[in-house]
């Protein structure tokens, strides 16, 4: 990573994924082979990556993201609530992920 690295985080679900840049805002994508190709064309050149492992709802973000070389963390999901629990943060939602 340099300083032109664009970090993304994803929420991913069954039907849709929410991404969020704090330079580009939120968007959602429909968790689709359509909606991910959609969305890693708005990708810039050097980004990366993260999201939660979500059963199989991943995958196939995951392996379009990998077949594009872009570089992708997929992080436990058990890592994320205790971070929360550590910062004293009473409310998990998807929007405060």
């Amino acid at each position: 990573m340099n300083k032109n690295t664009t970090i993304f985080g994803i929420d991913i679900s069954k039907d849709v994924f929410d991404v969020y840049n704090s330079g580009f805002g939120h968007c959602q994508f429909k968790n689709t082979k359509t909606g991910i190709r959609a969305f890693i064309k708005e990708l810039p050149q050097d980004s990366v990556c993260v999201m939660e492992a979500t059963g199989s709802y991943h995958y196939r973000l995951a392996l379009g993201l990998y077949e594009s070389e872009i570089a992708l963390s997929v992080v436990n999901p058990l890592v994320i609530k205790r971070y929360v629990q550590m910062k004293l943060r009473r409310l998990k939602t998807d929007k405060s992920d």
